[in-house]
């Protein structure tokens, strides 16, 4: 063990000890600020689902431990990934695992990066779909005084009415320009509105004692079964990913050295597992078995607090969304632009604005008609958390052992290191057959 200890440190070390990736230009990343984007990755559109992640696995008990055992896959895959782009000298996940594992598994990363990028934007217009539900409820009561069951029903008081006037007037205008730029001054909203609503669902719960529900109930909800719990992993998946984005973090931090990264995946997923679990714990205290896939939902439409918390997180999802279209359509459009160097031996500035402008438009418009009649988020996620398996499980376990069979350490380092990549690789392929089997059959329930 001494031995191993010793080859570990050496490993960091030498790792540690490579060119940085000056293949990033600008400013370089501190500490705190490649902690807060780590939060910023991660806190995000999985925080609403916790709570009914929490009853969905039984109870809290049950839905803790499967949280603490994950944090350590969700901790090992950053470090993998890490250490994987610092002996590859590349800065996107893309190219690292192209780099690394060799171009087929790369392609496949490729796929599912864009596929994954997808459903997250349908997960982000879902969500905003539900906050103008409850918004237009809360307007209503706060203009005429009547109760939101008392709204006539028009064509223009429909929440998906005003989803498609929001992607057509403010989304879609967003997400058009190359470099989205700006969105780093507002991104922050993103980290506060996680923040505000995990607040303001502790706060409600000890300020409205009417909303508890009996502890009888409570820890009567759910079996606390095994397949119960593995239910609610796709939830945690989605919910702590920041996998996708970790790379280019760690190319743009002024301090490279692994074990530096080490201590800033720590701090990172630490601090969202406290969020995320006073979420899930004090929603699922207040609200038990009849709490709703978006929390947010569960609560009354008169609820200044969670007004607030509706509008924020709307806001923040409407700025999210454009960074992510931008990173799915860059993935897209590099063949395209490469079919057309190679075949004409340049690309003009109108071929990359007319394509640029179609893929936004057909990005858009999937994503707002299956965001429409797939309004169940739970659904949603659990698409996201089996294709998330792939980033946080499978692709770092494929780097992992792909680099044990090239790298200068002992044999016994060589051997621990590639069996945890295989027990990586092998959860993660557990994880996406689960989750996507359960996506499936549910969506077949319901055809």
């Amino acid at each position: 063990m001494e031995e191993l200890a010793r080859e570990s440190i050496s490993l960091l070390a030498s790792a540690s000890a490579k060119p940085s990736l000056d293949v990033v230009s600008g400013p370089r990343l501190g500490s705190m600020g490649a902690i807060f984007i780590m939060l910023k990755s991660a806190l995000g559109a999985g925080l609403l689902n916790f709570p009914w992640a929490f009853e969905r696995a039984g109870g809290l008990r049950s839905a803790l431990t499967v949280e603490l055992i994950s944090l350590v896959f969700l901790i090992s895959g950053l470090i993998i990934l890490g250490y994987s782009s610092s002996i590859s000298g590349q800065c996107t996940y893309q190219a690292v695992v192209k780099e690394v594992c060799g171009p087929a598994i790369g392609q496949l990363c490729e796929i599912c990066f864009v596929f994954n990028l997808f459903m997250i934007a349908v997960a982000f217009l879902v969500i905003v779909d539900d906050q103008l539900e409850k918004l237009c409820g809360s307007l209503y009561e706060l203009v005429t005084g009547l109760p939101e069951s008392e709204m006539p029903y028009h064509f223009y008081t429909d929440q998906h009415f005003a989803l498609v006037l929001l992607c057509t007037f403010l989304i879609l205008p967003l997400s058009i320009p190359k470099e989205i730029s700006f969105q780093k001054y507002i991104s922050v909203l993103g980290t506060l509105a996680a923040s505000y609503l995990t607040v303001a669902i502790i706060i409600r719960y000890h300020t409205t004692p009417s909303l508890r529900v009996p502890i009888t109930q409570l820890y009567s909800t759910g079996v606390g079964s095994w397949s119960s719990m593995f239910s609610v992993i796709p939830t945690i998946c989605f919910g702590f990913q920041c996998h996708e984005a970790s790379i280019a973090i760690y190319s743009s931090m002024d301090n490279q050295r692994l074990s530096h990264w080490v201590f800033i995946s720590v701090v990172s997923m630490i601090f969202c597992l406290v969020i995320y679990s006073l979420t899930g714990v004090y929603g699922h205290l207040t609200f038990g078995k009849d709490v709703n896939a978006d929390v947010l939902m569960s609560y009354t439409s008169d609820d200044m607090l969670m007004v607030i918390a509706r509008l924020l997180f709307g806001v923040s999802i409407v700025t999210i969304y454009p960074i992510t279209l931008l990173l799915g359509r860059s993935v897209v459009q590099e063949p395209l632009l490469s079919w057309r160097r190679s075949r004409y031996g340049v690309v003009t500035a109108e071929f990359e604005s007319r394509s640029r402008y179609a893929l936004t438009v057909l990005w858009i418009t999937m994503t707002l008609f299956i965001a429409i009649f797939v309004p169940d988020i739970s659904k949603v996620i659990s698409v996201i958390g089996g294709i998330s398996a792939f980033f946080i499980f499978i692709f770092p376990g494929l780097c992992l052992v792909f680099a044990m069979r090239s790298e200068p350490v002992s044999w016994k380092t060589r051997v621990v290191l590639t069996v945890w990549g295989v027990v990586t690789l092998i959860c993660g392929a557990f994880i996406f057959g689960q989750s996507t089997t359960i996506a499936v059959m549910q969506i077949l329930r319901k055809i």
